[in-house]
């Protein structure tokens, strides 16, 4: 026998090993493909594309470029606080724009050299989503802009601190952040109940509203125009985004005056409008959104006002395109107009 043969004992305990070490490697891609589907189901697509395949949201039309609200803004994955409105500033790019993160720690940065550029990019440290990038263009005392997409971020309001387990970053705000910090007097709902001319003039109608405006959201296709949205291709729903006054219009309210507005046990179809831009969908904003909506579906579902089940997807809001200005207080310029929408007792 050969120096260099293995006998079948060696050989065995090869095998075993080889075996070990495949197993582990496609126990390994299991565990990640489960958490790459746990996260789809957890993210609007564009947050994955975002945190996940370091996609890019577009300018100005992103949920945070305009935010001035004091607060903090966290990781939409993992939940990590990462920057404060303290440091936020107006970069005129289209993007949220920051001198620097809480905490230098809190994120890693890495050479990225796609595109033709040569750029930095940002990532959370904890949950290694992709944030943005970091320039040294910056206004701050160390010159540095960290552009960050607003679809990677999750923004948590002064007033919230405590009530979502980030009270520690209250210090932050100083007096502001000390001081007995009353209910916010604008919050916003995004609303999907059918064709949005309808839904708009019942819900501008209500008390505490302070604004609406018509737009898409919640599908992939970037800068939608009606044209594509209404072919059923884009992903988007024709939606309301409701400012209002949570003072004198509770948001529970809100929602259960949407929910007799529109018909929430059809899948993809109001009336004689029929497609997936037609859905019955809340988009909430934030943990405590999501937990009146599911309350709210809940107590509308058992109510037995509605023969079938309700349908209405609940699901985290994402960029928000206004529609076209002539869909705009449609039914306000046109009061015969097209609506199939009615309010049930």
């Amino acid at each position: 026998m050969s120096k260099y043969s293995l006998g079948r004992g060696s050989i065995a305990v090869l095998v075993i090993i080889v075996s070990s070490v495949v197993g582990s490697v496609q126990g390994m891609a299991d565990d990640q493909k489960k958490s790459s589907e746990e996260l789809q189901k957890k993210l609007s697509p564009l947050q994955y594309h975002v945190t996940q395949e370091c996609g890019t949201e577009p300018p100005f039309r992103n949920e945070y470029w305009n935010n001035h609200a004091a607060g903090i803004y966290v990781d939409v994955v993992s939940g990590e606080a990462l920057f404060s409105s303290t440091d936020k500033f107006d970069s005129g790019t289209g993007w949220p724009s920051f001198t620097k993160p809480i905490d230098k720690g809190v994120v890693t940065e890495k050479k990225d050299v796609s595109h033709g550029m040569t750029r930095t990019e940002v990532r959370s440290k904890g949950g290694d989503s992709h944030l943005g990038h970091v320039f040294t263009d910056g206004p701050g005392e160390n010159g540095l802009r960290y552009c960050i997409n607003s679809a990677s971020l999750r923004f948590i309001p002064l007033e919230r601190l405590e009530a979502e387990g980030y009270g520690e970053y209250r210090k932050l705000f100083g007096s502001e952040g000390a001081s007995t910090i009353g209910p916010t007097t604008e919050e916003v709902a995004i609303l999907a109940g059918g064709c949005f001319w309808g839904v708009e003039e019942l819900l501008r109608k209500l008390p505490g509203v302070i604004s609406t405006e018509v737009g898409y959201t919640g599908g992939q296709w970037p800068q939608p125009n009606y044209e594509r949205v209404s072919s059923g291709t884009s992903g988007h729903a024709e939606s309301v985004r409701i400012v209002f006054d949570p003072r004198k219009l509770a948001y529970a309210d809100l929602l259960r005056y949407f929910f007799r507005l529109h018909d929430p046990t059809t899948v993809n179809r109001q009336g004689n409008d029929r497609g997936t831009q037609y859905r019955s969908a809340v988009f909430v904003a934030s943990d405590d959104q999501r937990r009146i909506a599911e309350q709210i579906k809940k107590e509308v579902d058992t109510s037995g006002k509605w023969k079938a089940p309700v349908v209405t997807e609940i699901v985290p809001a994402s960029a928000w395109y206004p529609a076209e200005e002539y869909h705009q207080d449609y039914l306000q310029r046109n009061p015969n107009g097209y609506t199939c929408h009615y309010l049930r007792d």
